[in-house]
């Protein structure tokens, strides 16, 4: 098996967080052949992938609150996103299934970007966004919600609580807000108040990634085959239908038998027919 092969049969064997790793390494090398600027030494994504606080421009390409979740800004910008996505992805889906996760992480980044749109209309600066962040803070948040005291290993530093790992990330984003990148790290405490508000909606009875989970299993329907009914031959077994004709007849001549014996018994042999007189004799050959 060659390398291609072993990759697609990781993609058709992995689950969602898999799937979401492959996409995101995707469309980050569709954006190096297409959009990185060896000139100017970095990525140059246009205003219709990339998520733009200008509300007019915004407003004329609004599928960017999806598009600006799958591209990122740089290579350790993909790989650090990746790396928490694989973390906090593992451990929602020991609570969760696949589709829910989707469903936070498309949710969860449409709530941060608008946070992003929104911070930068307060703070009136334009500025444009791409990476997963606030959607994987989404995953990260809700996992740690739903399960705050489950416990991990964290190599060097021993046993810790979930609740532990989800504050000192938040804790950065706060930390780092008023020196650089407001509107990125306002996104990120967008994604995880998505994650909070989840699990609490979900707790109380509603699920909100359940359009997700129609939408996955429409396209699943949509490219799965259809099952054609296979031509059956039907084999008529002649010798086991002669057999039950057989007894069927065996037990007719048996239930007149018995009928005029009761007749006999009732009325005397004078009273029975030509024709019972007849068939009682043949049968008694």
């Amino acid at each position: 098996m060659n390398i291609l092969d072993d990759l697609k049969l990781q993609y058709k064997t992995g689950g969602m967080v898999q799937k979401l790793i492959f996409w995101n390494i995707g469309f980050f090398l569709f954006s190096l052949v297409f959009f990185y600027s060896f000139s100017v030494g970095k990525f140059q994504i246009p205003t219709w992938i990339a998520l733009s606080s200008d509300l007019g421009t915004f407003i004329r390409t609004p599928w960017t609150l999806i598009t600006f979740n799958f591209f990122h800004a740089g290579f350790l910008h993909l790989i650090f996103n990746l790396m928490v996505l694989h973390f906090s992805g593992r451990l929602f889906n020991t609570c969760f299934t696949d589709k829910q996760l989707f469903g936070v992480y498309v949710l969860g980044g449409i709530f941060s970007g608008i946070t992003f749109v929104m911070s930068y209309i307060f703070i009136g600066k334009a500025g444009l966004l791409v990476g997963a962040s606030g959607a994987i803070m989404a995953i990260l948040i809700a996992t740690a919600t739903y399960a705050p005291f489950m416990l991990l290993r964290i190599p060097l530093i021993g046993i810790v609580k979930l609740w532990h790992v989800a504050f000192v990330i938040l804790l950065v984003d706060l930390i780092q807000m008023p020196l650089d990148n407001t509107g990125g790290h306002l996104a990120h405490l967008g994604g995880a108040l998505f994650g909070f508000i989840y699990i609490k909606l979900l707790q109380s009875g509603t699920d909100i990634t359940k359009p997700f989970s129609a939408v996955l299993d429409g396209f699943a329907n949509l490219f799965k085959p259809k099952k054609k009914t296979p031509f059956k031959k039907v084999h008529r077994n002649t010798t086991k239908k002669g057999v039950n004709s057989f007894q069927e007849n065996k037990d007719m001549t048996q239930k007149q038998i018995d009928d005029i014996l009761d007749k006999i018994s009732k009325s005397g042999y004078d009273s029975l027919t030509k024709e019972e007189k007849e068939f009682l004799f043949k049968a008694g050959k």
